[in-house]
């Protein structure tokens, strides 16, 4: 059996700023029709940035408060794709908006899809060292702590569920593992 379904038609039900809600009316491979609820997103920019304060160095992490958890996370700095951004632009851009540091080295450590069953959401994962202060212009609006951690306190706090995003986790372990 064919892996797909065609796309009879489809509406936007929700055009927002930083994603779009659209309703599909789809054919399944057997034929009967059903209806997709898709969540259209720009996608974005995670980025493991190491600093290299000592043999083990310290990995640059943000906590910012996630207003639909009701909670503060403490993630990797991160930051949504503009419209045909470059995504190793977005993710410099991010990285100094977020930490204050610029990295001379960039490593591109692949992509993830967020949550492929009801989003486009794509994620590109970026390891950043050899960095450099320089100050931060955080976005207007966005109020951010930096930590910094060796590696074995992020697994620590991964394997705890201290840390509990899954886009930090990802780009942990494709860029450490």
């Amino acid at each position: 059996m064919e892996l797909t379904e065609k796309t009879l038609s489809s509406e936007i039900v929700f055009d927002g700023k930083i994603m779009t809600v659209r309703k599909d009316e789809i054919e399944l491979p057997t034929g009967h029709k059903s209806s997709r609820e898709v969540v259209e997103h720009s996608g974005g920019v995670v980025i493991l940035a190491i600093c290299q304060k000592d043999e083990e160095g310290k990995i640059l992490m943000v906590k910012q408060f996630r207003y639909p958890l009701s909670e503060p996370l403490l993630e990797l700095p991160a930051g949504k794709l503009e419209k045909g951004e470059d995504p190793l632009e977005a993710a410099k851009r991010e990285l100094h908006e977020e930490t204050g540091y610029e990295a001379a080295k960039w490593e591109y450590l692949g992509y993830i899809f967020t949550s492929p069953g009801y989003s486009n959401e794509k994620l590109y994962l970026y390891k950043a060292t050899d960095l450099n202060f320089v100050g931060e212009c955080p976005d207007e609006g966005e109020i951010l702590v930096d930590y910094q951690f060796s590696a074995s306190e992020v697994k620590k706090m991964i394997n705890s569920g201290e840390i509990s995003d899954a886009k930090t986790i990802c780009a942990v372990m494709r860029g450490l593992c």
